[in-house]
């Protein structure tokens, strides 16, 4: 690793930052997505010291990596915890050299829940690039007094001023560049940019009901949130987008329709860069980013901006990669499908690439990640005193479905040595989900802890 690459990734996070960062973890629970549990697990987490520790402190490329028979006997065990069920794959690859060092039914596709963004990130970066931004555009309507909002798939555009992402397009800066063309009566929505059913297949029913998820529309604020403040979503993120748009331009009606060919732009807004949303996509496991954001490899490839479509585009842009894509079988970006399948052994290839010099485009995959005991989906992990040793060491995706744990990033051996690692248990034990996260948080952290020489 080049040590320009390593000012980049690795970085020693004040207190403030550190606090900040805590802050935003998200908790979730539902019978569905998180087996029986109906109240939050008590997670111990880890204290803040007055001064903390380097959070992912640099690494080192020329101390030895492990070896294999050594990983094989600290790893073994833990792979075999009750906790995790019956059903274990996993893979750890050096991430200075690609080598890999262990693996354990790494070939064999599994369900893989949310480390599916891990895939999806790597597809998106290489294809549109981290600095692409997504254009929602209004344009002149069919008649007289008529404007039609032009969705261009930016799932974090706001109404206002207080929107759910920082820095995201705002409808009403866009409707103060449309009321300078004259008055709307009414306002069209056009989110045809999208095709295909909204919801995804192998979805569980509620997922749209408990906010997990929303309709997948080219046309949507906050998300296809109801409210900025709110994991509530909006069975029509269209017009309910349309409807903001209408109230900050003074228009009376909201209706969708297609924009007419060649009309004139009356105003347009800008998402922020994409390395951006896919960071916050990755930190606190958005589905609806994925979800939309992926969208944009299906249309670069010339693929229908469908579930389907995109998912031919991912498997193409990481063959495109030179990655072995062959086991691969995706429905949708999120992993909240029970029908995606991948294996261990392609997580960590994805991984160890984002690490290497030859794709700087996939960086983000990396820092987006949450860290031990600080941030996003990890907040609130690695706080037993099994596991809190390797705070801020690991910096890995969660994934959760019920029946499935799963845990894939990297982390920083004693020695400074970078591996990556993927660990997803698809049989996890009806009601287990919390139990599975503290195994995997041990397997974690005893990669930190091991030299394994």
């Amino acid at each position: 690793m080049n040590r320009t690459r390593a000012g980049v990734l690795w970085v020693t996070v004040t207190v403030v930052l550190v606090c900040v960062l805590a802050g935003a973890g998200l908790t979730a629970y539902r019978a569905g997505l998180f087996g029986s549990a109906t109240r939050p697990v008590a997670f111990p987490v880890a204290a803040l010291r007055s001064t903390p520790p380097a959070v992912l402190a640099p690494d080192d490329p020329t101390a030895p990596a492990p070896t294999a028979a050594a990983l094989a006997r600290t790893l073994a065990p833990l792979l075999a915890d009750r906790r995790l069920g019956g059903s274990v794959s996993a893979s750890v690859v050096d991430a200075e050299t690609g080598e890999v060092l262990y693996a354990h039914r790494a070939t064999v596709p599994v369900a893989p829940a949310s480390t599916n963004k891990i895939a999806t990130a790597a597809a998106v970066l290489a294809t549109a690039g981290p600095d692409h931004r997504l254009v929602t555009r209004v344009v002149a309507g069919p008649r007289p007094g008529d404007v039609v909002l032009v969705g261009g798939g930016d799932p974090t555009l706001a109404a206002g001023p207080r929107g759910t992402y920082p820095g995201a397009a705002r409808l009403d800066l866009l409707a103060k560049q449309v009321r300078a063309a004259g008055p709307v009566r009414r306002v069209l929505v056009d989110g045809s940019l999208f095709s295909g059913p909204t919801v995804g297949p192998g979805w569980d029913s509620d997922i749209v009901r408990y906010g997990f998820g929303a309709p997948i529309t080219a046309l949507t604020v906050d998300g296809g949130r109801t409210d900025p403040g709110s994991d509530a979503r909006a069975a029509d993120p269209d017009l309910v987008a349309g409807r903001a748009f209408a109230r900050a331009v003074g228009a009376t009606a909201v209706a969708r329709g297609i924009a007419p060919a060649g009309a004139a732009l009356l105003g347009s807004v800008q998402s922020p860069p994409m390395l951006v949303m896919i960071e916050r996509m990755l930190t606190t496991s958005d589905n609806v980013l994925a979800e939309t954001l992926v969208r944009q490899v299906a249309l670069a490839g010339g693929e229908p901006a469908s579930f389907a479509g995109a998912a031919d585009a991912v498997r193409g842009a990481l063959a495109r990669l030179g990655l072995d894509a062959g086991a691969y079988r995706p429905v949708d970006a999120s992993g909240l499908s029970r029908r995606d399948r991948l294996t261990t052994g392609l997580l960590t290839a994805v991984l160890a690439l984002a690490a290497g010099d030859a794709h700087p485009e996939l960086r983000g995959l990396l820092t987006g990640l949450p860290v031990a005991a600080y941030s996003g989906t990890l907040a609130r992990r690695f706080g037993v005193p099994a596991a809190s040793a390797a705070a801020g060491r690991v910096r890995a995706k969660t994934g959760t479905l019920s029946g499935v744990s799963a845990l894939s990033g990297v982390v920083l051996d004693t020695g400074g040595r970078q591996l990556a690692f993927a660990v997803v248990a698809d049989g996890v034990p009806p009601g287990g989900t919390g139990a599975a996260e503290i195994a995997l948080d041990g397997i974690g952290a005893a990669l930190a802890a091991c030299g394994c020489r």
